[in-house]
């Protein structure tokens, strides 16, 4: 249908197959000239979705576009793609497994380096890949499972084919431990990690922000409590996705907006991968040279003005300036190490939930399989295939139906 309707738009011959060629379109109804196109023709199956394809750029100006897409909608049995539907016939067709497809979902989204080297390597199919390489681990455990099975009355059989399977098995099961160590890593990267910025009053907040962040983003004053309400910032640090919250300060305050500004610090604080806790050599208080709240993330001192301070920190923090800058790249570098530091690159590519409960099924049924007290081959034959069929659902081989339409919605019309 793609090269007949290409044929329909042009004259002369048909582009040679995957050669970039420039050929005069028309309108099929009025024969009136819409474009001098760059055409390239993919025949099947040697294309991205398995079936022929055709791409035609046009001169970029809105009225060129429009006419040409009028006219390919004047041709019968052409529609324009649902979102999504290229890569889901390119899955249909076994071009693309479902782990690929959220990497090519995820590259749409990428917003800093990390998130797109992260998303590549998930599209390029490493995570089935490597799926793959530990499911032929059970196959082998598995061989040899059968083996004790068919020759059980062999003398030193059932011994040696048991103790060889479980050998293997921890060997696959060393390797999902290893991916999934890293999970929460590649999850930073892929989703964002969320610092919060927080202290008593004063201490340099909205100071540090704007300086981390090299522009006037929130509001500096020296009027105690001039931060009410949380302001978010997005940044991209070493490639990573980092997103900084500039709080109220903490302190005892009569005034209820205030109030509630120190709630709302305290709930992000819980609720934040980490927590940088501010302390000015000015203090205003006792807030001042306490310790943090109690909070959910990992909390580290910053003490601020270091230019004032002769550049010397208390024990345990880090001194920071943003008048003069020192210590930021310092704070910086640590920021990048505690959201995953270069995981994008090396590291696991286990950041979505769905791949991640894949292969924790699949290590609870090895650690069944490896259990001294199991030495029923039988048992653990069937431990090994239920393993084996979960690492499965990583490249959508089984039980995806209610993933299908979430996945693939979230491509943009065009893949």
């Amino acid at each position: 249908m793609a090269e007949s309707a290409l044929k329909t738009l042009m004259r002369g011959r048909t582009p040679p197959a995957r050669r970039a060629s420039l050929r005069m379109l028309f309108d099929p109804a009025t024969h009136e000239p819409l474009d001098n196109a760059l055409v390239v023709l993919f025949p099947g199956p040697q294309s991205f979705t398995g079936e022929t394809i055709v791409e035609i750029d046009v001169t970029g100006g809105r009225a060129v576009v429009q006419a040409t897409l009028s006219a390919l909608a004047r041709i019968p049995g052409l529609r324009p793609a649902d979102p999504g539907e290229f890569a889901w016939r390119a899955f249909l067709n076994g071009k693309l497994d479902l782990s690929s497809v959220e990497g090519l979902a995820d590259l749409v989204d990428a917003e800093t380096a990390a998130q797109r080297r992260q998303a590549l390597r998930l599209a390029g199919g490493e995570l089935r890949g490597l799926a793959d390489a530990i499911r032929l681990d059970f196959v082998e455990a598995t061989a040899l499972i059968e083996a004790q099975i068919d020759f059980s009355d062999v003398e030193d059989a059932q011994d040696l084919s048991l103790a060889g399977a479980r050998s293997i098995i921890a060997r696959a099961a060393a390797r999902i431990r290893q991916a999934l160590a890293g999970g929460e890593s590649a999850r930073r990267v892929r989703e964002g990690f969320t610092v919060v910025v927080a202290g008593a009053p004063n201490a340099g907040k909205s100071t540090l922000i704007n300086a981390l962040s090299r522009r006037d983003v929130a509001i500096v004053s020296p009027i105690p409590g001039t931060t009410r309400d949380a302001i978010e910032v997005f940044l991209e640090i070493d490639g990573l996705p980092v997103t900084l919250i500039d709080t109220a300060g903490i302190r005892r305050t009569q005034d209820p907006i205030e109030s509630e500004g120190v709630r709302r610090t305290e709930r992000h604080m819980r609720s934040a991968d980490m927590t940088l806790w501010l302390r000015a050599p000015d203090g205003m208080g006792p807030m001042e040279s306490s310790a943090p709240i109690e909070t959910g993330s990992d909390t580290y001192i910053v003490e601020t003005k270091a230019d004032i301070r002769m550049g010397i920190a208390s024990v345990g923090a880090i001194g920071v300036s943003a008048k003069t800058g020192e210590g930021l790249d310092a704070l910086k570098a640590l920021i990048t190490a505690r959201a995953g530091g270069d995981s994008s690159a090396h590291g696991s590519l286990i950041a979505h939930e769905r791949h991640r409960l894949a292969f924790r099924d699949a290590l609870k049924a090895l650690e069944r399989a490896m259990d001294s007290r199991q030495s029923e081959p039988e048992l653990i034959a069937e431990d090994l295939r239920l393993a084996s069929r979960a690492l499965q659902r990583v490249a959508g081989r089984v039980d995806v139906e209610d993933v299908l339409d979430s996945i693939f919605a979230r491509l943009c019309v065009g893949k």
